[in-house]
């Protein structure tokens, strides 16, 4: 076929090499993540998860005012309409996180009365609803499922702050405040990732934030995304120890096997990210009495990059940073969710201000020249 050369130098899997739009959000170049220019290090260290999320929507850093009001603006905004909390408890919650997360924020389209309108205006007020509300929305789940009372968010504290308190019933101290607002900050974008792709792909049809939204948290579901860190922590709970953690290695060297949160498509000398969750992992490990975790996913990491040249990614230590933090395994990917939301929204808005539709080709690889035959003549 003639239109088939159009594709020859396309790669048609996974999209690999493919640039499919330009981007002011974020960047990956080398083994640097940057976010509207600064650099994933300097976030981690200095910043807060609010002031990022400014960041990643107003493409500069807010002043003390700016901040002040914007943190205001996200917090009065945290709290669950009591008609959609009590819509909420309608529905099943012996399913996985995530599958109640889709459905939960498809549901509170019904609640916003900007659903349908797409203007900056209205994406930008949905987005700061969406963004308030996922935490909330999270600890909604857990408290249902465990038959309590959702915790009200508290107007005078952070967003990881009211995360750690509503998910545990308890209000935690400064430092586990710190480090999650720091592991919000890591995750808050991640260039044109599967469920940034996923977010772009939908608001490029001109449809709603809510339909980009529920999208994105059903590419983010798959375990090969953000469902990798709830992966990994099961699978260092199956290999037990660091003696079978070096077995472990070995066959999966020798089978040729994908270790989760053991590699990464963009990276190739390492995620920054990940660098600093295993400062992080070490700390809380160690402090809750478990080092074992730690040392057997450090003994996992360096086998891998001496044998394959391969590095973890942020999937690996998140885990077990997550896990000394109390969180429940099958929240790992929803707390993914809470912080990509503010990079999704970022995303959509972009789309928006300077859309075409994706419409990508497919390399034809079928058959030709058929020609239908009564169903009585086929063999």
């Amino acid at each position: 076929m003639a239109e088939t050369q159009i594709y020859e130098g396309a790669i048609d899997k996974g999209l690999e090499g493919v640039v499919a739009c330009t981007t002011k959000i974020s960047s990956i170049v080398g083994a640097t993540l940057n976010y509207r220019g600064y650099t994933i290090e300097d976030l981690a260290a200095h910043s807060t998860f609010e002031e990022v999320i400014y960041l990643l929507w107003n493409n500069r850093m807010p002043n003390k005012a700016e901040l002040a009001a914007f943190q205001a603006e996200l917090l009065k905004e945290m709290t669950l309409p009591a008609d959609y909390l009590t819509a909420l408890k309608a529905l099943p919650t012996n399913v996985h996180p995530m599958a109640w997360l889709r459905t939960a924020v498809s549901l509170i389209a019904h609640w916003d009365k900007d659903a349908n309108d797409n203007s900056p205006e209205a994406t930008r007020r949905k987005s700061l609803r969406l963004t308030a509300k996922m935490g909330t929305i999270v600890c909604a789940f857990e408290a249902l499922r465990n038959g309590k009372t959702l915790q009200t968010p508290k107007a005078d504290k952070s967003m990881a702050w009211n995360f750690m308190y509503m998910l545990k019933g308890s209000e935690p101290d400064a430092e586990a405040v710190k480090i999650f607002d720091t592991c919000l900050i890591l995750h808050a974008d991640h260039e044109l990732n599967c469920s940034a792709f996923a977010t772009r792909v939908t608001a490029s049809s001109l449809s709603d934030l809510h339909s980009a939204i529920v999208s994105a948290i059903g590419a983010l579901k798959g375990p090969l995304h953000g469902g990798a860190n709830e992966q990994v922590i099961l699978m260092l709970k199956k290999i037990g120890s660091i003696e079978n953690a070096r077995e472990f290695v070995k066959a999966a060297l020798a089978a040729k096997e994908k270790v989760m949160g053991i590699g990464h498509r963009v990276y190739k000398d390492g995620d920054p990210r990940a660098k600093i969750l295993r400062k992080i992992s070490e700390q809380l490990t160690k402090k809750i009495g478990e080092p074992q975790w730690y040392e057997m996913s450090i003994l996992i990491d360096d086998t891998m990059q001496k044998e394959k040249g391969l590095m973890p990614n942020v999937d690996f230590y998140s885990a077990t940073v997550y896990y000394s933090m109390g969180i429940p395994t099958d929240i790992f990917t929803p707390i993914f969710a809470v912080s990509r939301i503010s990079g999704w929204c970022a995303h959509a808005m972009e789309q928006y201000e300077n859309n075409r539709i994706y419409r990508p080709r497919g390399r034809w690889a079928g058959q030709e020249g058929l020609h239908w035959e009564p169903v009585e003549k086929r063999p």
